[in-house]
């Protein structure tokens, strides 16, 4: 019997010839992440006296959560960072170049086949480029910082496959709400889920890496999809490692398999206060918006920002509506720089944030207030995650949300589309 994708990774990472779903295996990880979750975990080391890690060129370090600092204990827990990055030896510290999956991607640290953890649930958008990507806390980091590993039960396998041609103004992003709204946000529970067909092969991997980012919103361990040439296409001027194709053997057993056509489907809308709550985008057109947000690890990418350009362009964000926009990176926001596209943005009305999460998770930069509503391109909607409690997020594709922005309503992009999404 054949493996999947995942019990490939952890069954290397093991050392074994093959594994089974349900399995328990202890794994090196390949490479780990750490945003400011690296503060906790070094300051719990130094506090055990352990002065070494198991092998710093395995460690990745930036800061985009609270960047720039909102806090005088946030800026004192950046300092302490930068020292202890320097004690520790940590030569892949990365500063403050955007939001940490996009650079991960971007400057070559994940690899197709890899055991990539990081210190961020959306550690599964490393699956785009076909690798195994997974979110762990703090005192799990700290352990795999220390010994270079952590145990595993090997995910059952979900394969769904994706077929048909999206109508205009349907992006990946429509898809995997659609995913969430019709399956459920714990369908996945602790599986591993591959994504292939016809539709899966076409996509860019900017899409990829939107639908595997919210694979933990379905509750996934893993999100996969085949890492193929179109992979190696991006992954050769980023790194000087051997970079293979990889995906599952063909006799690979799967707990389930779906289809998914999205030739009948409409923008998605996931609607308070959860990213399974998914109505078409026909169903909310009345909601009135106060924030439109375009950023994030989901949707804060080179073509994110072209198509709100695209849909932008010549006209004015509402009077009424501030529209936010955060690059995913510091290399996003100079492709998207020299493009054009922010200065068309800034045009329209649009205020840039630096490279970084920005307003998703509401720590700064573009909170919102007791009552007030947010129509964003994050991939969580939870009471609180914006700021007030009081206050409403609706997730929707970039296009949604730049049409929204010069509505002052939650507004069908078809209404403004000049550009297919994938």
């Amino acid at each position: 019997m054949g493996m999947t994708m995942a019990e490939k990774v952890l069954a290397r990472t093991s050392g074994q010839q093959t594994v089974t779903a349900g399995q328990y295996v202890t794994a090196t990880v390949d490479r780990v992440m750490t945003h400011e979750g690296f503060i906790l975990c070094a300051m719990t080391l130094q506090g055990m006296g352990v002065d070494k890690l198991y092998d710093p060129d395995r460690v990745v370090v930036l800061f985009d959560h609270y960047f720039p600092a909102p806090n005088v204990k946030m800026a004192d827990g950046h300092a302490y960072g930068r020292q202890a990055v320097e004690a520790f030896g940590v030569k892949n510290y990365l500063g403050y170049p955007g939001v940490c999956h996009q650079v991960m991607c971007e400057q070559g640290f994940v690899l197709p086949g890899q055991l990539v953890l990081g210190t961020d649930s959306h550690s599964t958008t490393y699956g785009a480029l076909g690798a195994a990507g997974a979110g762990i806390g703090t005192t799990e980091m700290t352990y795999v910082m220390a010994t270079g590993e952590l145990w595993f039960q090997v995910p059952y396998s979900i394969r769904i496959t994706l077929k048909g041609t999206p109508r205009e103004g349907v992006a990946a992003k429509d898809l995997i709400l659609n995913i969430a709204g019709t399956h459920g946000t714990d369908f996945a529970q602790y599986r591993s889920i591959e994504f292939e067909g016809p539709l899966a092969d076409e996509m860019s991997i900017s899409n990829r890496m939107t639908l595997a980012n919210m694979g933990i919103e379905v509750g996934a361990k893993f999100t996969f999809f085949r890492a193929d040439q179109k992979t190696l296409d991006y992954l050769k001027t980023r790194t000087d490692e051997p970079v293979e194709t990889f995906g599952p053997d063909e006799d690979a057993a799967y707990e389930s398999e779906l289809t998914v056509d999205v030739t009948d489907l409409s923008p998605q809308v996931a609607c308070p206060h959860n990213p399974g709550n998914v109505k078409p985008v026909e169903e909310v057109t009345e909601v009135t918006v106060d924030q439109a947000y375009l950023g994030s690890c989901t949707n804060g990418r080179i073509e994110d920002l072209a198509i709100a350009a695209g849909i932008l362009a010549g006209k004015q964000v509402n009077p009424k509506t501030r529209l936010l926009v955060a690059p995913a990176s510091r290399e996003v926001l100079l492709d998207a720089t020299q493009a054009g596209h922010i200065e068309t943005l800034i045009k329209a009305g649009a205020h840039i944030l630096p490279p970084g999460c920005g307003a998703c998770l509401g720590g700064h930069m573009g909170l919102l207030g007791g009552g007030e509503t947010c129509i964003s391109s994050t991939n969580r909607n939870f009471p609180g995650r914006m700021g007030s409690e009081k206050a409403s997020v609706y997730l929707a594709s970039p296009a949604t949300v730049a049409a929204s922005a010069i509505t002052g309503r939650i507004t069908d992009p078809r209404e403004f589309w000049k550009e297919t999404s994938f």
